[in-house]
């Protein structure tokens, strides 16, 4: 609510000022808009159970717009980038003082919004998202308010898309690990940290009734909840009634992996024949 309210203040003052800055963070607060209310939306409905249609329920839903909104960032980055190069090739008249009012106003406006978002960003990527979102514009408006000065301090105007040009280069970093991030958990990559082949090694050394560990899957449903699926091949008389919940015991605590499926071959792995 914070930033849809500033937004039509900020454009006002853009266009008034003719600031590429404060037009750059409005664009940015657009998709901002638009990002913490996916984000919110995803929150509420990863919360559902799973059913019939989705058995692990819909908290992917959190990577997906984790994804579109790393998405959404490098688009806007490109803009301001291809703005500012081309102000700097044909300068403008820049009004120092409504560009600084209006900054200072948005940074106070952004900072209160960053601040309510840094409590959970750690939770996930789809609020470390929507965070970036925000971080964005902070910096947009910190920025905007220095060039500012220094229109009014000298006149030189192409501090200001000089200056975006420094903003933009700051949020590609962490919307390219956004990106990076999510892209990689809706590809089923190896959840961040886990080593398969570490997997198969540690529990052969550390329950003896297993002989070997192949057909090792894992993956992550979110950033914070890992999945593993195994075959194992046990020893002749081995007690599987024990031996099934001694390594997802080890899986849980060895590798902190709380959802895992694992197949017991006695003989040879009829997957295995069939690849």
């Amino acid at each position: 609510m914070i930033i849809a309210i500033f937004l039509a203040v900020q454009v006002a003052g853009g266009v008034i000022s003719g600031s590429l800055a404060l037009l750059a963070d409005a664009g940015h607060m657009v998709s901002d808009a638009v990002a913490l209310g996916m984000s919110w939306a995803a929150l509420r409905i990863g919360k559902r159970p799973a059913d019939l249609r989705r058995s692990y329920g819909y908290r992917r839903l959190e990577v997906l717009v984790a994804f579109a909104n790393g998405c959404a960032l490098l688009v806007i980055t490109a803009w301001i980038a291809f703005e500012a190069l081309w102000r700097l090739a044909t300068p403008r008249v820049v009004l120092g003082r409504p560009m600084l009012a209006v900054a200072i106003a948005g940074l106070i406006a952004n900072a209160a919004a960053f601040a309510i978002l840094s409590g959970g960003r750690s939770e996930n990527l789809n609020l470390r998202s929507a965070w970036l979102h925000v971080l964005g514009d902070l910096l947009g408006f910190g920025v905007t308010v220095v060039a500012a000065l220094v229109i009014l301090l000298t006149g030189w105007s192409r501090v200001d898309p000089i200056l975006s040009l420094v903003v933009a280069a700051l949020i590609v970093r962490s919307a390219v690990q956004i990106v990076r991030s999510s892209g990689h958990i809706l590809l089923e990559g190896t959840p961040a940290g886990l080593d398969v082949a570490s997997v198969r090694e540690d529990l052969m050394a550390t329950l003896p009734a297993v002989c070997d560990v192949h057909h090792v899957h894992a993956w992550s449903l979110t950033e914070e909840q890992a999945f593993i699926t195994l075959h194992v091949r046990v020893t002749s008389g081995a007690d599987l009634n024990s031996l099934v919940p001694a390594i997802s015991s080890r899986l849980e605590h060895r590798f902190g992996i709380t959802h895992s499926t694992i197949q017991v071959d006695h003989t040879e792995c009829a997957d295995e024949q069939h690849a």
